[in-house]
């Protein structure tokens, strides 16, 4: 008996072939696998039975990083010779295989690390099929080693024995190298000797260290070292955002954070992300990190060694070190060597580096603990480019070019939608240059090529203006809200009507005003607009964003007294007053929640301006008493059957509670539970409009936790059923899948059309 087996899905570069092989020998078929531009096909000869259990063991015991999507089974001749064997991959073909995300260091691997007697031990590369490089070292599909940066690299008859032997779990491991033949490490702009040993001199001296790691460089210092830490944020030009820690393992971590067993599980991931934790309030003194590390929040970025190198840093370190981005503030994360070198030269004492090329860029990912599982902040390494399945089939494959702020881009195929790894800000030219390479990239790893566009409305946004630059394709604009509410959507697997509330900094409205506290009645391929925050002025403009005061002043207009905030922002404050009551193109009117959070912010006394997006909305979150449940009221009217929400209530009740002389953390936390009645209040009336009874929360304003809960509380009590990000973040990361899911609905209407 002979068939054939198509196998799709991640099933390249995670041990799929060396799996197939092993299983088909032991039943004793015959045959051969490969890979494809498909995936893996496999064709075998034996007996009934035989095949039957190997087809049933195939989706049941395969490799811990594959994820199967499809097994198609047909009947017809196969020629075999009596054996079982690997053949070579077949390029041909448009490319529907999937990539695999890049996966921290296996245990099998760690072992080998610190065995004295292993050739590989204190190898900073050693890897194999269930870890290491993946997204970031691949050029081409199918996932060889010539179409990967490892190509440079010709193994050595060690590694080639392990490579060819199908009971080694190197067997047909790309990445696969030892001391002998693979990458190497190296330390400049330090004494000559060990690297790693000079590398740990650098920062014991207190000095900046830039570290090549699987998608890019970081920049890293003691993270109990103050002077150190302070001027990292001086060279680097980010005045007060946290910075990532990275620890040994979980009982480090947990001497300076509260770790659940959710947490944990996070911590340990394979995508091992940044993981934001509360910290324990003697972690000061149980295992000192300073104050410059992560000014102004209760929470620590925490994340556990995800490459050989940073597990070997951290033990011969002895201590937990910062790991962030290698940047200066707003510019993407360095990953080409030379580019390296040239932008961090002026931050990083010293490099310590490793000659095997970067192809793709990836930042950290970044997770928060919710409700029993992840949710995402951050998109990025560990978990770019697994797909997200739409909820039904894009007729024509499709670009969305993402937001501004935040930006990611998505490409969809079929079913499959493929978001990108975390950009950044579009403002930054290096930024945006990072994008364009990266969509081409993934167009040609996919094998998508874009005949429709989405963008977003915001004739501004570089990724608009991307978008409308492109020939010969079919554009489709997405308003930015509806995007929110449809990521959401995707991200759940669903498609039907809800109502959305998308609360977020800003976005450009159908109407050319700035929208951002809105509540919709939305499916994937449309939405009206059921009601929102009363607009307001801001005074300024952008200005209005980075001055949060601003808004406070624009919100309170005169009322309530002579506020604190007013007297430390005389005598503009009367001139930011005078220019919100004139309007105009100077005090845009917006329907922003995030400038609501800015203007309570301001007023309890957090912060008068910022120096990174949202920063005093997350200070705000911080200063919340958790045990005050009282909520300022707000009232709702209607315009024209639109719902008009009065922000500028909860905003004049904090500042009567300030003057009454209640603290700003119980204002903050009345504050907090005001807005969440605001929420479900809203959606009452609306499901007693149109019958609706379920909701999705999307937008960066819901990335605050306090907020979050208080919402779902509410809502569930009142028999809502609430959808709520997990797998992309909430924020502008998340636009570009709801911008795909959004065009691919429209285009399958459109198809059906008569």
């Amino acid at each position: 008996m002979g068939v054939r087996v198509r196998v799709e899905g991640v099933v390249q570069g995670v041990g799929f072939r060396p799996f197939v092989h092993g299983l088909a020998t032991r039943l004793g078929l015959a045959g051969r696998v490969g890979n494809d531009a498909h995936g893996v096909f496999v064709e075998l000869e034996g007996g009934r039975g035989e095949i039957a259990e190997f087809l049933v063991r195939l989706e049941c015991d395969a490799p811990p990083l594959a994820a199967i999507e499809r097994v198609t089974v047909t009947s017809g001749m196969v020629h075999a010779d009596g054996r079982f064997r690997i053949v070579a991959s077949d390029p041909s073909g448009t490319s529907r295989t999937l990539v695999s995300p890049d996966i921290a260091t296996c245990g099998d691997c760690l072992a080998e690390l610190a065995d004295p007697a292993d050739r590989r031990y204190r190898y900073p590369f050693v890897n194999c099929v269930n870890c290491g490089p993946r997204l970031t070292i691949v050029r081409a599909m199918p996932y060889d080693r010539p179409l990967t940066t490892m190509a440079g690299f010709a193994m050595c008859d060690g590694c080639l024995a392990e490579y060819h032997d199908p009971a080694d779990r190197r067997f047909h491991a790309q990445p696969t190298c030892c001391p002998a033949c693979g990458p190497k490490l190296e330390l400049t702009g330090a004494p000559a000797g060990d690297p790693l040993a000079g590398a740990v001199r650098v920062l014991r001296q207190g000095g900046v260290l830039a570290v090549k790691g699987l998608g890019g460089y970081h920049l890293s210092v003691l993270a109990s070292d103050e002077g150190a830490a302070a001027e990292l944020r001086r060279r680097k030009q980010r005045e007060d955002k946290p910075f990532a820690v990275m620890v040994a393992d979980l009982a480090a971590a947990r001497r300076l954070c509260e770790v659940d067993d959710v947490a944990a599980a996070l911590l340990t991931d394979r995508a091992r992300p940044v993981v934001l934790l509360p910290r324990l309030p003697d972690a000061s003194v149980a295992a000192p990190v300073a104050g410059a590390v992560a000014p102004g929040t209760r929470r620590l970025g925490l994340m556990l060694p995800y490459t050989p190198l940073h597990h070997l840093l951290l033990a011969d370190a002895g201590a937990p070190i910062v790991l962030t981005s290698g940047n200066r503030s707003d510019e993407p994360i360095a990953y080409d060597d030379r580019d390296a070198l040239e932008r961090l030269g002026g931050i990083a004492d010293a490099f310590l580096t490793h000659d095997r090329p970067i192809h793709l860029r990836a930042d950290d990912s970044v997770v928060r603990p919710f409700r029993g599982k992840a949710m995402a902040v951050r998109r990025s390494r560990g978990h770019a480019p697994s797909p997200f399945t739409l909820a039904g089939e894009a007729p024509r494959p499709i670009l969305g070019c993402g937001a501004e702020l935040k930006n990611t881009f998505c490409l969809a195929k079929g079913r499959h939608a493929f978001v990108s790894p975390h950009i950044g800000d579009l403002e930054n030219y290096e930024t945006f240059r990072s994008y364009v390479e990266g969509i081409s990239h993934f167009a040609a790893l996919f094998d998508v090529r874009p005949e429709v566009v989405a963008h977003d409305l915001h004739p501004e946004y570089l990724s608009t203006k991307h978008a409308l630059s492109l020939p010969d394709v079919e554009l489709v604009a997405v308003q930015h809200h509806h995007a929110h509410i449809a990521s959401c959507l995707a991200d759940n697997g669903e498609h039907g009507r809800v109502i959305g509330v998308a609360f977020d900094g800003l976005g450009y409205g159908l109407d050319g005003t700035l929208w951002g506290g809105e509540f919709l009645l939305a499916d994937l391929a449309s939405f009206e607009r059921a009601g929102h925050l009363a607009p307001v002025p801001m005074p300024g403009g952008a200005a209005a964003i980075r001055q949060p005061w601003r808004m406070a002043a624009a919100y309170l207009d005169g009322d309530g007294g002579t506020p604190a905030v007013a007297r430390r922002n005389q005598p503009r404050w009367e001139q930011v007053t005078a220019l919100a009551r004139r309007g105009g193109p100077a005090a845009p009117l917006t329907s922003s929640a995030g400038r609501l959070f800015d203007a309570v912010a301001a007023l309890v006394g957090v912060r008068d301006a910022i120096t990174y997006e949202g920063q005093a909305a997350i200070e705000l979150e911080q200063l919340a008493d958790p045990g005050e449940r009282g909520g300022y009221p707000a009232a709702v009217s209607r315009d024209g059957g639109v719902l008009v929400a009065a922000g500028s209530d909860l905003v004049r009740a904090a500042a009567a509670d300030l003057a009454a002389g209640v603290g700003a953390p119980v204002v903050s936390a009345r504050f907090h539970n005001g807005v969440s009645e605001l929420i479900v209040r809203c959606c009452l009336m609306l499901r007693d409009d149109t019958g609706l009874t379920t909701v999705a929360l999307s937008g960066g304003v819901f990335q605050n936790l306090l907020l979050l809960r208080r919402t779902l509380e509410g809502l569930s009590g009142a028999g809502f059923r609430v959808l709520t990000h997990c797998g992309v973040p909430a924020n502008d990361g998340g636009i570009s899948l709801g911008q795909v899911a959004v065009a691919a609905a429209r285009d399958r209407l459109a198809c059906t059309s008569p």
